[in-house]
């Protein structure tokens, strides 16, 4: 029986942290084992916010590691690097014909980029919807893993895929946000103040790539208060997050411990230690990352083996992706042989 496919991209722009793990990372090794998975680093996108490419070979090379290090294995999955599937570019050509500039325009992610660079809006930030579209049409993947901001970007692309279907025939299947069943792991910063994020405050995100005394200051400097006003009360928010890296981490009795001790807390009796929680916390956080940490390095170490596992990836992306435009062109009328 043929598996679905599922189609998923991260652009190479800072370092993977702990959001992007629990977020996306965990959900894509399982994936690898149900479906027929095409993962691949987006360098083409991320040249429409960072036009300085003298790190961006090493940066999509990390990000390489990384993924491998988090446990998707190249020999199951299609890890590719975007710009080694040119098919992309045609289809992406033959897709803005029929996007349209107010449709465009008035994107979540369009608005949020030019209020963020007002001096560089380029007309690849503002079709990057249909590049996106690209991605996911040229392998007619079905199963697109998107959080909450990537919504509309996913709905134009079943847009995109109606008109063309619509004028030249049926090509493309529609595709569909997927993370299985169960919710989405929301981690927020150390500081409680919105998700952890590659390029904002770095020392309130948790990063794939931070030494063990980096995350032990970072969670030390994690965001507490007194300690509840009564037993059993509602966590705030930024300590409810701790609960959170906590239960992600820690063993179910240590994660036991502090919930009991932050319920049999009140005013003048305050059981709960957030001292020795985070302690606890930081210890866990290291003996989790150290090893992801180690692989990716190792295999950073070993250009060789990435460029080879990168090359295999685009060789499956490619058959894939030439096959889709080979349907594409003659359905358009482009394909004279």
């Amino acid at each position: 029986m043929k598996k679905e496919i599922v189609l998923s991209g991260i652009r190479p722009t800072g370092f993977l942290h702990l959001g992007n793990y629990f977020g996306a990372m965990r959900n894509y090794v399982r994936m690898q084992d149900e479906f027929d998975c095409y993962f691949f680093v987006a360098n083409w996108h991320s040249l429409t916010t960072h036009p300085d490419t003298k790190t961006l070979q090493e940066s999509v090379l990390r990000v390489v590691a990384e993924n491998i290090a988090c446990g998707l294995d190249p020999e199951k999955v299609s890890l590719y690097v975007q710009s080694d599937v040119p098919e992309i570019a045609e289809l992406y050509l033959y897709l803005n014909m029929l996007a349209y500039k107010g449709e465009l325009e008035k994107t979540t992610t369009f608005k949020d980029k030019i209020r963020m660079q007002p001096d560089n809006v380029n007309a690849g930030l503002l079709t990057y919807p249909v590049l996106q579209a690209a991605d996911i049409l040229i392998h007619r993947a079905v199963k697109v893993p998107v959080g909450k901001d990537q919504e509309q970007n996913l709905e134009m692309a079943r847009n995109f895929a109606e008109r063309f279907n619509y004028r030249y025939g049926e090509i493309f299947p529609m595709p569909y946000a997927f993370n299985y069943n169960s919710e989405l792991v929301k981690i927020m910063g150390l500081d409680g103040n919105g998700k952890m994020s590659k390029s904002e405050n770095q020392m309130t995100t948790l990063f794939l790539a931070d030494e063990d005394d980096m995350i032990r200051k970072k969670v030390m400097k994690a965001k507490t208060d007194q300690g509840p006003l009564a037993p059993n009360s509602k966590k705030p928010d930024y300590i409810e997050n701790l609960f959170t890296l906590m239960s992600l981490v820690s063993s179910a009795d240590t994660v036991k411990k502090f919930e009991e001790d932050f319920n049999n807390s009140s005013v003048g009796n305050c059981v709960i230690r957030y001292g020795d929680m985070k302690k606890q916390l930081a210890e866990d956080m290291v003996g989790f990352i150290q090893p992801i940490r180690t692989k990716a390095t190792d295999l950073q170490n070993n250009k060789d083996l990435l460029i080879k596992i990168i090359n295999q990836g685009a060789d499956k992306a490619r058959a894939s992706a030439s096959t889709t435009l080979n349907l594409v062109r003659q359905a358009i009328g482009m394909k004279y042989v």
